[in-house]
């Protein structure tokens, strides 16, 4: 039952995330808008980490895989999605985001030498002709940097994967995501306002409650609690069927921009996001128990 909760919120923090980015382009830099996103973040838990006197470094044998989540998962995977969203409707950027489970899969044998069943390929074929057909209407309103933002986000989303399987690694020397995010998220924000500050861009943010309201959304429940979740998830159940919450993201993720953004469904939109979810299902090994796994708390046993 707790990871059926964990699940859920995950789900509809995270399937609404995608808006709020959008409402913090515009103004001011994405590099700063997700500097102070992280900064912010990071300063809560360390806070939190503090009160359950839990607050120490990251031991040395954990350090490279810190630095590396804080590129890869607070850095990187950010500066693509913010970047796609600038030229693809959000509901679409998180369509493509919702691959991230057979991204795991393939990454898990690539690194972790994880079996692979043949059935992982099958799946993101059918995963990807999902996404063509889900933009197929958006042919008739291409703009300029939209194929971009396709790639872009495809590379976000790889950069999410590798991230998911560093805190899989942490998690294994015995490291909570609390503690894990807090430092991770610090060296993405380091990162981001050191390169911002070389490349002489103001830090001053928006001064709108559309802007600080999207802020304060996206760093305590879509930051602090929405990657706490998943990644206590990752480390329950492993990360590829952890991501079986990227299989909701993209309804709830449509759902809110057909009602922010004016995005028209079609036949194509949900015939797309039926292919993007079955692929999803047919890449996921062992998928049937895995999700009873999720439903009902039990350890999974891959078999």
């Amino acid at each position: 039952m707790f990871n059926l909760m964990l699940y859920v919120v995950t789900v509809l923090i995270w399937g609404t995330t995608w808006l709020a980015i959008k409402w913090q382009l515009g103004v001011v830099p994405v590099p700063v808008s997700i500097a102070w996103r992280f900064l912010l973040a990071s300063l809560v838990l360390m806070l939190v980490l503090m009160l359950r006197r839990e607050w120490r470094l990251p031991p040395k044998a954990a350090m490279p895989f810190v630095l590396a989540q804080g590129v890869a998962l607070f850095c990187l995977n950010f500066l693509c999605f913010y970047h796609a969203e600038q030229t693809v409707p959000s509901g679409l950027v998180a369509v493509i985001f919702s691959l991230a489970p057979i991204l795991n899969t393939i990454n898990g044998k690539l690194f972790l030498k994880r079996d692979m069943q043949p059935s992982v390929l099958v799946g993101a074929v059918v995963g990807l002709a999902g996404i063509v057909c889900l933009f197929l209407p958006e042919w008739r309103h291409w703009q300029a940097g939209m194929g971009q933002g396709v790639l872009v986000a495809a590379l976000g989303t790889i950069c999410f994967s590798s991230g998911n399987l560093l805190s899989s690694r942490m998690q294994g020397m015995g490291l909570t995501p609390l503690f894990t995010n807090a430092w991770a998220m610090l060296v993405g924000a380091t990162i981001l306002t050191v390169g911002s500050l070389l490349a002489g861009l103001s830090f001053e943010p928006e001064w709108t409650p559309r802007y600080l309201s999207a802020l304060v959304y996206l760093a305590i429940p879509g930051s602090v609690i929405g990657f706490t979740a998943y990644l206590m998830l990752v480390g329950r159940i492993g990360p590829d069927r952890a991501a079986y919450c990227t299989l909701l993201f993209p309804v709830v993720a449509l759902v809110a921009s057909s009602l922010f953004e004016q995005y028209q469904w079609t036949g194509w939109t949900v015939l797309g996001l039926l292919l993007v979810v079955a692929g999803n299902l047919i890449g996921l090994v062992n998928a049937r128990r895995a999700l009873w796994a999720l439903l009902t708390g039990r350890q999974f046993q891959p078999g």
